[in-house]
């Protein structure tokens, strides 16, 4: 560029500089690219590990309530059907004595 029109150590160190810049600028260009992508795809990864968590969260919170519909349960072993009696102590009985 300027080592065309000057033609002198100068002009081709600037010529080379400018050259090497455009590289340079471009190489970096390019690893932002890259670095964008990977962004995207981590971004893409955590959104899919949000509605996973999501979904354990609410399956586990469906495993923790309580059954609605669920009767009473039997009870295991034999069942006694007799009616409670009540014992009281009468105040009236005295000690009976020995003889």
């Amino acid at each position: 560029m300027a080592a065309n029109v000057l033609n002198s150590p100068q002009a081709v160190r600037m010529s080379v500089f400018v050259v090497r810049a455009f590289i340079k600028l471009r190489e970096m260009l390019a690893t932002h690219k890259e670095l964008a992508h990977k962004l995207t795809e981590l971004e893409r990864k955590l959104q899919n590990h949000d509605e996973s968590i999501k979904s354990l969260v609410v399956a586990f919170r469906q495993l923790m309530a309580p059954l609605e519909s669920e009767s009473p349960k039997r009870r295991i072993g034999f069942l006694v059907e007799e009616p409670q009696v009540h014992y009281e102590a009468s105040k009236g009985l005295k000690k009976q004595k020995r003889r």
